[in-house]
């Protein structure tokens, strides 16, 4: 068999997002502007709608899905904003599953927040696999001072919001919201926590944008059960469009959030523009009309916006998003095959009730620990097939305190797991190889 070379998760790019930079650059406009303003209308409708073809340039839906999608420098400062709007600061504490990566944390402990692990299940949800959050602890930790929980769709499967909503209403009267403090985040935080009126739910869906569930709870509250696009179910979604995500704007990121009694969407999104440009009340492209040059700082916020080079990225790859994800899904088969007859256990992705973004495929190999892990991923390197591992506990790292004996479960979970190149540039040919020099490796592992 000869060698081929097989990159773990390089980007996508075809010619139409070249052109579509191209002619950002030449537009003369490459920073926040027209084409970041559309590809929020076009993500506002896709999660709403699922389709990628609604023409979001037309009076009618500027006006519909204005204002519901901010789009960011980043997932985690989507992910830090959101809790910024949300109010969340020292004194609170924000409830995380162990099992995850750094920027679910890391943007609470920048607002001040003290954070509470929680493992996970027992090897994974029972039906998907997936390394979501222990439900029942997460009854048992929730106290006064809990303002948040930020529950991981971790590789792009949908975690079960469902319970995690009856869990959070369960609890709310131990709930107390802040008072606000006079500054214009204070009242607009105090007036979403008020109107929330319970733990936030806040959704780390850097991996799952695409995805969806059919559910009977949202931040909304009790709902017709039927199927909702990942964005459209937790109270505030982030989402990741880092040059590993199966979407992508280079770097760059997104935050949605539901509809809140008594708050317009334009008030939060506006809020979020204030946070993300330095407090500045008005952008640069508003600025551009005529004697409109004098604004205001309302307050010393953060630089996180994108940029319409970014978002002419994204544009085109929202294009072919669609087809991008049916190509994983057919990668995925052959995967799952493979694993099946080698005994391995792998995520369910797709069941009756959820659709996954086909993000991350991730296998754990039986019987086999830390070192013999390694060296399967050693071994297929050294044939030319990249994989990595996702994810590392966090609570094993040093900036978490390198002890993960609280967390049996997360370390379990992680000892034996590799993620194998999942990524819409593999031919059929390169996932046939890969499956090839994964039977090879195992079995001479297992010898």
């Amino acid at each position: 068999m000869e060698k081929r070379h097989i990159s773990f998760s390089p980007p996508d790019i075809s010619e139409l997002e070249i052109e579509e930079v191209c002619n950002t650059l030449r537009s003369g406009w490459i920073t926040t502007g027209p084409r970041t303003k559309l590809l929020e209308r076009r993500l506002a409708a896709y999660i709403e709608t699922g389709r990628t073809d609604i023409n979001c340039d037309d009076y009618e839906n500027i006006e519909k899905y204005s204002n519901r999608v901010v789009c960011l420098g980043s997932a985690t400062a989507a992910e830090e904003l959101n809790l910024r709007i949300l109010g969340v600061g020292p004194g609170d504490e924000v409830i995380v599953p162990a099992y995850t990566y750094t920027a679910t944390v890391s943007a609470a402990i920048h607002c001040g927040a003290t954070i509470k692990f929680l493992d996970i299940q027992k090897d994974g949800d029972p039906f998907t696999h997936s390394p979501e959050i222990d439900y029942d602890a997460l009854e048992s930790a929730i106290t006064s001072k809990t303002k948040a929980v930020i529950p991981v769709d971790l590789a792009g499967i949908v975690c079960n919001y469902d319970r995690i909503f009856e869990i959070v209403e369960k609890k709310r009267e131990l709930f107390s919201p802040m008072v606000s403090d006079g500054t214009h985040l204070g009242d607009i935080s105090s007036r979403i926590q008020h109107a929330i009126g319970r733990v936030a739910v806040v959704s780390d869906a850097a991996h799952s944008l695409g995805a969806s569930r059919v559910v009977s709870y949202s931040g909304e509250g009790k709902v017709p059960k039927r199927k909702r696009y990942v964005g459209a179910i937790a109270d505030f979604t982030s989402f990741s469009f880092h040059a590993v995500k199966n979407f992508t704007t280079a770097e760059g990121g997104a935050s949605t959030w539901l509809p809140l009694k008594g708050i317009d969407n334009s008030e939060i999104y506006k809020m979020f523009q204030l946070l993300s440009l330095h407090g500045q009340n008005k952008d640069a492209l508003a600025k551009t009309k005529i004697g409109a040059w004098e604004y205001d700082i309302i307050g010393p916020w953060y630089k996180c916006n994108m940029t319409d080079i970014m978002a002419a990225i994204g544009l085109r790859q929202l294009d072919r998003y669609k087809g991008l994800l049916e190509r994983r899904e057919i990668m995925m088969r052959i995967y799952d095959e493979t694993c099946n007859k080698l005994k391995i256990n792998h995520l369910v992705h797709h069941t009756s009730y959820m659709d996954s973004s086909n993000h991350l495929y991730l296998i754990r190999v039986p019987g086999i620990d830390i070192e013999q892990r390694n060296e399967i991923i050693k071994k297929m390197a050294e044939r030319g097939v990249s994989t990595n591992v996702h994810y590392k506990p966090l609570p094993l790292m040093t900036a978490y305190g390198k002890d993960c004996s609280g967390y049996p479960n997360a370390y379990d979970y992680y000892h034996n797991l590799i993620s194998l190149p999942f990524h819409t540039l593999l031919s059929d040919e390169d996932v046939e190889y890969v499956c090839e020099i994964l039977k090879e490796v195992v079995d001479e592992i297992r010898v």
